[in-house]
């Protein structure tokens, strides 16, 4: 579904990726794990089409879409939530939803939503999205939009960013639902929904210097991650060794 190739990024003297390569099959909760600051928010923004990369391919259900706008991405179906929550103020929970939808939805519809992340649609269909809204409510109230607008390419960076435990049992079935839709690249440093991922990629360095099914990402993460001081600088003798 999303094939990315030699992909090249440089901000100034750094090199954000380096020849960097992956693919999102159909069906597919892909996890992009890496520390803080090794690009992984900026690989959605390329993705996206918000950041132009010096060089490499991407391609979207066999279609280049290297020099698609921001917009012409968004008619093909991918779209991205934010790790920060909604920025969106004034719009009534039924109103943010039903313009998230690509086909405009019923209020049965946006019930359904709201009921898949564990909302009250009493209490929240006619809330406004406003600053008296935690940042779960926010997060969750987003995460039914991104589900109302059924996309092909769901990009979620850090969806459990300010969720509590009760909630992320809810978000990870949302999640598993945006992946029968289509696909999903999931943006993450916690290993708790890491393991709803079917595959998972750990960036580091300019590179994705590893692949592996969760168990084993989680497990690598946790050795030689986790403890790394020298994030973006890894120890190249260790990513030919096991885990």
């Amino acid at each position: 579904m999303l094939d990315i190739k030699n992909l090249n990024l440089q901000f100034g003297d750094k090199k954000i990726f380096d020849d960097v390569s992956m693919k999102v099959h159909p069906g597919e909760i892909y996890a992009l794990l890496g520390r803080n600051g090794t690009g992984k928010s900026t690989l959605a923004s390329v993705i996206l089409g918000l950041i132009k990369p010096e060089s490499g391919e991407i391609s979207f259900q066999g279609e280049r879409i290297d020099e698609l706008s921001l917009t012409e991405r968004a008619k093909r179906g991918i779209i991205l939530a934010w790790q920060k929550n909604i920025v969106v103020q004034g719009l009534t929970t039924r109103e943010y939803i039903r313009i998230s939808s690509r086909n405009g939805m019923t209020d049965a519809d946006i019930e359904a939503c709201l009921e898949a992340v564990g909302l009250s649609c009493g209490e929240y269909i006619e809330r406004i999205l406003d600053n008296k809204l935690s940042g779960g409510e926010r997060k969750r109230i987003e995460l039914a939009s991104v589900l109302a607008a059924k996309p092909k390419l769901a990009i979620l960076d850090e969806p459990d960013s300010g969720i509590d435990a009760v909630s992320l049992a809810m978000i990870e079935e949302v999640i598993k639902k945006i992946a029968e839709q289509g696909a999903v690249l999931l943006i993450t440093h916690q290993e708790d929904i890491l393991r709803i991922s079917t595959r998972a990629g750990i960036l580091c360095g300019s590179k994705i210097i590893r692949e592996a099914d969760p168990e084993h990402a989680i497990k690598y993460f946790k050795k030689h991650c986790d403890i790394c001081e020298t994030v973006n600088n890894p120890k190249w003798d260790m990513l030919t060794k096991g885990a």
